[in-house]
């Protein structure tokens, strides 16, 4: 096909919070990129607002939003179960699984199913549910998998010990058999790492040829070096936006209560935990809540001005299928020191400091080694700074993209 044709995308995403999460980050910036290439972009969502900008069009998909924050897990009307996908969906979410992905799929197709020639290509956002393949019947649809979420599961029920409790995550995570079958029937997969790629490949028995690795951007107008703020020693920053032990911050938390031993430290996260979760539990054992700061959400101005502050930044996920935590710190010109945890090594690369994952002894040295060794942690933050600018744009990331649907175009006119 000609490559300099503009196409007409349609962007799914079931769940899209464009404040915390890879996928609603990955959504907004992606969506912009490649509206600024010149192709015509839209997105249809199921909750929250996914807040793109004004001139890519968002068609929200309605459905019992049954997680919102305001009023989780409601009670639906009479009415609303009167709908067997909205039946579907209360009765799922009441018996501890997450059906969101399968019921935003058959919304999708039905959606969809008078719009299929206003679009060129569809371009799923981890979806990976039945209605989405029967999309892919009528129009070439790619997907983009962030990471395997079989590696989520096995790692949240190895941190369990009661029998219920793993059930009960068997349970929520009862949809990646839907995602397995589906990932199988693309002819092109978008991912944001090599490892993340290989990983796929092995846990969802997708051939490796199929795969496009297309790295996230860094959104270098929104993360970016402040001036006039002075760093301050020993205060350490990291995110966490989802609670689980996946994103490491327990071992962050026990390095954090062996270094304040010897040196004064305060850790800032930027999250909120879970009520009377593990993290909380783990904070009192330690007895280091009074040198621990929850920011809870914050936007974008608020989260440049703390990445200022920090002598450090903590990325201590025990997986990552990119990492952007890392990238946006070292955007920030933060020292980093990251885990070896999945693709993490392909976005720190020799810009930061590397130490095994779910190991918080190798971790609290390496963090009062920098503390200790400050022109060592400026120079790692300066070079965290160049590798950003150098290798993570969501331009390339676009110009990648827009390969990748021209090859599944291609595909989908040889069936």
């Amino acid at each position: 096909m000609d490559e300099s044709q503009k196409l007409k995308i349609c962007l799914l995403s079931y769940r899209s919070n464009p404040h915390c999460g890879g996928q609603g980050v990955y959504l907004k910036n992606l969506s912009r990129a490649l509206k600024d290439l010149g192709h015509h972009v839209e997105v249809v969502s199921g909750p929250p607002d996914p807040l793109l900008d004004k001139d890519i069009p968002v068609h929200h998909i309605p459905c019992l939003d049954l997680y919102n924050e305001k009023d989780p897990f409601r009670v639906p009307s009479i009415k609303e179960l009167s709908d067997p996908v909205n039946l579907y969906e209360w009765l799922g979410v009441s018996t501890m699984g997450f059906p969101e992905m399968f019921t935003f799929g058959l919304r999708a197709y039905n959606f969809m199913k008078e719009r299929f020639d206003d679009y060129d290509i569809v371009h799923d956002n981890q979806c990976l549910s039945y209605g989405i393949w029967a999309i892919s019947r009528k129009i070439p649809t790619i997907a983009t998998i962030h990471h395997p979420i079989t590696i989520d599961r096995d790692i949240s029920i190895s941190t369990l010990t009661s029998l219920w409790k793993k059930a009960k995550q068997m349970r929520w995570y009862s949809f990646i058999g839907m995602q397995k079958r589906v990932s199988r029937k693309f002819s092109r997969i978008i991912t944001v790492s090599e490892c993340a790629g290989r990983d796929i490949s092995r846990e969802f028995d997708i051939p490796q040829n199929r795969f496009r690795i297309v790295p996230n951007g860094i959104d270098t107008d929104v993360f970016y070096p402040v001036s006039g703020i002075e760093r301050e020693r020993g205060r350490i920053i990291v995110t966490n936006s989802s609670d689980t032990p996946l994103k490491g911050l327990y071992y962050l938390l026990q390095a954090v209560a062996e270094i304040s031993k010897t040196d004064k430290v305060r850790l800032f996260v930027v999250g909120t935990p879970k009520k009377n979760g593990a993290v909380v539990k783990l904070i009192k054992i330690l007895k280091i809540g009074h040198m621990v700061t929850f920011t809870g959400r914050i936007d974008n101005e608020e989260f440049v001005k703390q990445y200022a502050k920090a002598a450090i930044a903590v990325v201590p996920s025990v997986y990552e299928g990119f990492g952007l935590p890392a990238g946006e710190a070292m955007a920030c010109g933060v020292p980093v020191i990251s885990t070896t945890g999945g693709a993490l090594p392909e976005v720190v690369g020799d810009a930061g400091v590397l130490v095994p994952p779910a190991d918080y002894i190798s971790l609290g040295e390496a963090i009062k080694d920098l503390l200790d060794n400050p022109e060592k942690a400026d120079a790692i933050g300066l070079a965290g700074y160049k590798r950003v600018q150098d290798n993570f744009t969501w331009k390339k990331a676009a110009e990648k993209t827009v390969e990748a649907y021209r090859e599944a175009i291609i595909d989908y006119g040889r069936i």
